[in-house]
């Protein structure tokens, strides 16, 4: 087989490159200059994102991008959501005939509401074969091979398939999906509650609330998916359901610790700027909320965590309102 390519060098594009090469299969990666691709093929590790982590033999750094696109046919982008479209944007001209791509990136674009399935059908067309790879999976753990399972969706069960088979391995697994809408939906929502558990958890609000919001932030999740036209079952897996657990649970999590930062006193800027990465959350809470307002999607975890972000409002308040609300049926 060609190699595969997997275009951004952060925590999670050079953990997926290095499980695509655990197998033997030759993968490339690609990084940005600021991510100093010359030190990533000295060093044999990204000592930033992945200290620690030695690459297989299998994995070659291309710093060119259009050496990059053209030695593949199959390019796995690993880019926040918000650069999705300008990265597309730059390498539609390099794709050529056989050129099939997938993406990691989670969350709605800000400025038109889209998932990245419809950002990448409006920028690349309808003849590029597309696919999106999600879960419950943090860089860390998959650098250091510890068990993990995700989904990978597509219309094209082909190429689903073949990008399962080419990740799954020793302790990775991948299993295939075809509701790539709720897969995306998933992957956008659960950072928000995330932000929102992290926040509790910073109050000191302890468990029982951590569960109730993981639980109705679930339903919140079915409730936007359904209206978009996903099945709810997408949602109870490993995308939807396993991915919001893991994020609101464990401090790996950046949204997780951007919750707890906020609850902490500190300003969004001072909270962003502590983490030192893109904080997903931050921006899908507002894209969420319009998202859910155009569609008339009631979800007051994602509402009330739009309103401390983007209004000030305080927690303590956040906490009165929600228990206020009227009472009605669970489902």
């Amino acid at each position: 087989m060609r190699p595969i390519t997997v275009l951004g060098a952060g925590s999670w594009g050079t953990a997926l490159a290095i499980q695509f090469a655990r197998g033997g299969g030759s993968t490339v990666l690609w990084g940005r200059a600021e991510d100093n691709p010359a030190e990533l093929a000295r060093a044999r590790r990204n000592e930033h994102y992945l200290p620690g982590v030695d690459f297989p033999p299998a994995l070659a750094i291309e710093p060119d991008l259009a050496g990059a696109v053209g030695s593949s046919d199959d390019l796995v982008l690993a880019v926040p959501s918000g650069a999705l479209r300008a990265v597309l944007q730059q390498i539609r001209p390099l794709l050529h005939a056989q050129s099939r791509v997938a993406w990691a990136s989670k969350g709605f674009e800000l400025a038109t509401g889209r998932l990245p399935h419809q950002v990448a059908r409006e920028v690349l067309g309808p003849g590029v074969p597309i696919a999106v790879l999600s879960g419950p999976t943090f860089a860390r753990e998959v650098g250091e091979n510890l068990p993990t399972a995700i989904a990978v969706a597509s219309p094209d069960a082909a190429f689903a398939l073949e990008l399962a088979e080419r990740l799954s391995g020793g302790n990775f697994r991948a299993y295939t999906q075809s509701d790539i809408m709720g897969v995306e939906i998933g992957g956008a929502v659960k950072n928000v509650i995330a932000i929102a558990t992290g926040a509790s958890d910073g109050m000191g609000y302890g468990s029982n609330t951590r569960v109730f919001l993981i639980t109705r932030g679930l339903a919140e999740m079915v409730r936007l998916g359904v209206a978009l036209g996903a099945q709810p079952e997408t949602l109870m897996g490993l995308a939807g359901l396993g991915d919001l657990v893991l994020t609101c649970t464990d401090d790996q999590s950046r949204n997780r610790r951007f919750g707890r930062a906020v609850a902490a006193g500190k300003s969004v800027e001072q909270a962003i700027a502590e983490i030192g990465q893109v904080v997903e959350g931050y921006h899908a809470a507002k894209a969420v909320r319009l998202v859910a307002m155009r569609l008339g999607v009631d979800m007051p975890i994602c509402e009330h965590v739009y309103r401390v972000l983007y209004e000030g409002m305080r927690i303590p308040d956040v906490v009165e309102s929600m228990l206020r609300r009227e009472v009605s049926a669970e489902n």
